[in-house]
């Protein structure tokens, strides 16, 4: 990510407008914004027990604080300071998550603190606060912050819970749903800040987008790597070879035993043949050879034994002699005078 270039240094503009406070107020703020050489933002009740006052109290302090600043000679002579802010802002999209939009002004947590706190202030940034459906963010216009959060819903109302869309996809759909934003803001970077806001909607290792829920997005384990791998490999792969596989793609050590144990428990992978494994959504059937002649002619009625071999070796990666060691089984599988196997009746066993 490449960082926005000010020409100003945080630090400076938010040490002068604090100027304009007196001093509790400004410790205060200090605490609360994590301005000082910890970095870290207090909360109301910690700063309370610091000055040995209510949390009530401490709100009190910080709100008339910040209208202080606002209204101070200090505040109007960084109008300059705030105007820059306020285009980078604009030209990155408008609207960002907060983490998103600190990252794009600085690397080191103290100049994000004081970043942040120049937000704060500055009367044209608006704040939404983290709910059920979006993080913490910022923006510039209420009007585009509304037209992308119903562009937001209506995207993860139409994605499926295994659905996997890749990016260039997701973003095509998300700003065909925003014809009426300004031109400035149809890219694929400012669309990609507008997906990083919903907590619903995510991308997994490999750049796929879905639910933020789905297994297949927020990958835990060796078996969600394994589905990713194999999805990318297109056909079905020796276990072994998809040990190597999650190592390549995503630098995690897969040992080959505890991917093989992974792949058996999950039904989302189908075991087609000596060790060689396959997705279930690739429309494999389940189960050991014998399972899958059964699932045929149940679906199919009596078939030669041609058509079974034929119909397996889609199925499955093995010999034909297995296929046809298999169809001698007389407890399972009954042959008829025309050479066509059936299923032997559970009643008539």
């Amino acid at each position: 990510m490449n960082l926005v270039q000010l020409s100003f240094k945080p630090k400076n503009i938010t040490k002068h407008l604090l100027s304009a406070l007196p001093e509790r107020a400004k410790l205060v703020v200090t605490k609360r914004y994590g301005l000082d050489k910890n970095n870290e933002r207090m909360t109301l009740e910690s700063i309370g027990e610091m000055y040995s006052i209510t949390r009530e109290r401490v709100r009190q302090i910080e709100h008339a604080a910040l209208q202080n600043i606002r209204k101070s000679a200090y505040y109007k002579q960084e109008k300059a300071t705030f105007d820059e802010l306020h285009k980078a802002v604009h030209e990155l999209g408008g609207i960002l998550a907060e983490e998103d939009l600190l990252q794009h002004f600085a690397k080191d947590e103290s100049s994000k603190n004081h970043l942040h706190f120049l937000l704060v202030v500055g009367d044209m940034f608006k704040k939404e606060k983290e709910d059920p459906e979006f993080k913490h963010r910022w923006h510039i216009d209420s009007q585009l912050s509304k037209k992308v959060h119903e562009a937001l819903r209506k995207l993860y109302k139409n994605l499926n819970d295994d659905d996997l869309v890749p990016e260039s996809e997701m973003i095509a759909s998300f700003l065909d749903s925003l014809k009426d934003v300004n031109e400035k803001y149809r890219n694929e970077e400012v669309a990609k800040r507008w997906l990083n806001i919903s907590k619903h909607i995510s991308k997994n290792p490999l750049g796929e987008w879905g639910k933020a829920s789905s297994q297949n997005v927020k990958t835990k384990g060796i078996r969600d790597y394994a589905f990713l791998a194999m999805r990318k490999h297109g056909s079905p792969i020796h276990f072994r070879d998809i040990a190597k596989l999650i190592e390549k793609l995503f630098n995690k050590k897969a040992h080959i035993a505890t991917t093989h144990n992974e792949l058996i428990k999950d039904k989302r992978f189908v075991l087609v043949g000596r060790g060689l494994y396959a997705l279930t959504e690739w429309g494999y059937a389940s189960g050991v050879v014998k399972d899958v002649i059964k699932k045929m002619i149940a679906k199919h009625g009596p078939l030669s034994k041609e058509e079974i071999i034929q119909k397996v070796l889609k199925e499955r990666y093995v010999k034909e002699n297995t296929i046809i060691v298999n169809l001698q089984n007389s407890k399972i599988f009954r042959k008829d005078k025309d050479g066509r196997f059936s299923l032997i009746e559970e009643s008539q066993k």
